[in-house]
């Protein structure tokens, strides 16, 4: 039997609302589909992503002009795959910030992600056609800058590697706001296909330290309570864990990848099997994870053609 491709098959669409997590701070929040986000300032507006194309970005721009009618000067990106950054170029001449490793990840596999990700996921990218090309950055930072809106300070923060090499959140200390981009998902499944496992533990102790009182999640419901927002931590630890106990098991027993997969999802599938995308994102998963475990330390450039031949090794 073949299990449909990724998620190929969703055909559902998602219409994003707005939730108001502080003052003049917004999420766009859908039940499933990638997150974003919004902060009003005196002149100008910050975008946190950008959506996947610009079809889809000016949806989103259409519901920030509810808010207010100012500019979107700036973007920040929490990190790179296609899905939240190529709708860029609905907002003009914007200034984007990212991590500087964000920087390097577009250079060396942000094409072959863009043709990877379309194939995984086609309906979150409605108008493709329309892309003007991949989305670059103009100011990167190491691993911290803030950048001012009026009194309130914007910290852009790179804790270290987890969902990618260059993970960053958007962190508002005056009032406990943190976007967490991907490092953080709110009972979704956790992509991990171009993860740093092991540093991502340490990663979502840092980011755990912010001791945030307002979380949006990579997906998932916007976490409105220091406890909620430690759970959901909690939670995306515990799949990764999940994930590189079961595939380190198969391997000291002298498992392929196809009965690590074997394993993995039958560790995963009662905790984490009824979550959105978990179908999906598993046979990336545990592809990494083997990686990793056998002593690859970055992950391999997906395309969409190994894309293919991974679903089809593990679901023939």
């Amino acid at each position: 039997m073949i299990t449909s491709f990724a998620s190929a098959s969703d055909l559902l669409e998602q219409k994003p609302r707005l939730v108001e997590l502080a003052s003049n701070v917004y999420g766009y929040i859908s039940e499933f589909d990638p997150n974003c986000g919004f902060i009003v300032g005196d002149d100008s507006v910050l975008a946190i992503d950008t959506r996947a194309t610009p079809q889809l970005a000016r949806d989103w721009l259409a519901d920030i002009r509810t808010v207010t009618d100012k500019p979107v000067h700036h973007i920040f990106l929490t990190h790179y795959h296609a899905v939240r950054v190529l709708g860029a170029a609905a907002f003009g001449d914007s200034t984007i910030f990212a991590s500087r490793a964000t920087h390097d990840w577009i250079h060396e596999r942000g094409e072959a992600d863009f043709r990877s990700e379309v194939g995984r996921f086609p309906r979150l990218f409605n108008g493709v056609e329309e892309v003007p090309g991949l989305t670059y950055p103009h100011v990167t930072f190491e691993r911290e800058m803030s950048l001012w809106f009026g009194k309130r300070e914007i910290r852009f923060m790179h804790l270290g590697r987890g969902h990618s090499n260059g993970d960053s959140v958007c962190w508002l200390p005056d009032c406990g706001v943190l976007f967490s981009g991907d490092l953080v998902e709110n009972h979704c499944g956790v992509y991990t296909g171009d993860a740093y496992l092991r540093d991502w533990t340490v990663t979502l102790d840092h980011l755990r330290s912010l001791r945030a009182t307002t979380m949006v999640p990579g997906r998932g419901a916007a976490l409105r309570s220091r406890e909620d927002v430690n759970a959901a931590i909690d939670s995306t630890r515990d799949f990764i864990s999940t994930l590189l106990d079961a595939v380190g098991a198969g391997l000291r027993d002298g498992c392929d990848l196809k009965a690590c997969h074997a394993l993995a999802d039958a560790a995963m599938r009662p905790k984490f099997g009824d979550w959105p995308i978990y179908q999906h994102v598993l046979a990336f998963d545990v592809s990494r994870a083997y990686d990793e475990l056998t002593g690859i330390e970055h992950p391999r450039v997906w395309t969409a053609e190994r894309d293919q031949a991974l679903w089809n090794t593990l679901h023939n």
